[in-house]
């Protein structure tokens, strides 16, 4: 009996450690710094999750790369409390809001603008950039202080292979800036364990968001799940490996007004899209 009693046991912790890594970054994978606070499994209509914003509350606005739709999800019910038609079916990949405003980009650098998205009188524009699908466009935050939206390309940038340019929108002229704000140096040796061939492809961003208490720029690259942080002046800080069973495509990013750091990603085979709220260690 004894024996049959240990085999139990032993069967019962291994199943209980293969369902724990599952949803918790291994500590002896490199660059694995932070802890998961809570993770929400997403309604099949965010399977394709590709941008997300914090409202107010427990509310995150998210759009998906299929449908012109902003999808308001509710943190504490775990539930779609309401969806807004804003346009076409399209390839959307991020969304960012200022008060009554959202801000919409389509891969191929359309940006949309709904007014009072919320209400019933929203009123939708749209803005062309120099961006086309061969940038493949995935990024848009919003630097309230400057009034600016920030775009940054996934694949080549205009210039340059050897960067990534961060640049602005004003949202005062509605006009795009053709000078970058920042430049992430793809040969910077923060990156060069991540160095590809094709120099573009060292780190593609999917998505950033700026910290509301020190306004560093967290931006995260979905095709080889990582994290970088640059400072005011667009200096690399850090960057962070995403443990790729818990983020298997990420692609959208946002805090809460006080700090807390959500991270969403697309599904997996046979999955769900999720949110994940994270702690970052030092």
């Amino acid at each position: 009996m004894k024996i049959w009693t240990l085999l139990g046991i032993g069967i019962g912790f291994s199943l209980l450690s293969l369902l724990f890594t599952e949803t918790v970054p291994q500590e002896n994978q490199e660059n694995v710094l932070y802890s998961v606070s809570q993770h929400w499994k997403l309604p099949s209509e965010l399977d394709e999750i590709s941008g997300m914003a914090w409202l107010d509350g427990d509310r995150i606005a998210a759009v998906q790369d299929e449908e012109g739709i902003i999808y308001i999800y509710n943190l504490k019910n775990k539930k779609i409390d309401k969806e807004i038609a804003f346009g076409k079916p399209g390839d959307y990949e991020g969304i960012t809001t200022n008060k009554e405003d959202a801000y919409v980009l389509r891969s191929d650098g359309t940006i949309f603008e709904i007014s009072n998205f919320e209400q019933s009188t929203r009123t939708v524009k749209t803005f062309k950039t120099p961006f086309s699908d061969k940038n493949n466009m995935e990024t848009i935050a919003i630097d309230i202080q400057a009034n600016t939206l920030l775009l940054i390309p996934k694949d080549r940038d205009l210039e340059s292979d050897t960067y990534k340019g961060i640049y602005g929108f004003s949202l005062r002229t509605k006009k795009f800036q053709n000078d970058p704000l920042f430049k992430i140096d793809l040969g910077n040796p923060v990156l060069k364990k991540y160095r590809e061939n094709n120099r573009y492809k060292t780190f593609r961003p999917s998505d950033m968001a700026m910290h509301p208490k020190t306004n560093e720029m967290y931006i995260l690259d979905g095709a080889k799940p990582k994290l970088l942080i640059l400072d005011t002046n667009g200096t690399i800080k850090k960057i962070y490996r995403l443990d790729k069973k818990l983020f298997p495509q990420p692609e959208g990013i946002t805090f809460s007004p006080d700090g807390r750091l959500f991270i969403s990603s697309e599904a997996k085979k046979n999955g769900n899209g999720s949110i994940t709220e994270l702690k970052l260690k030092d």
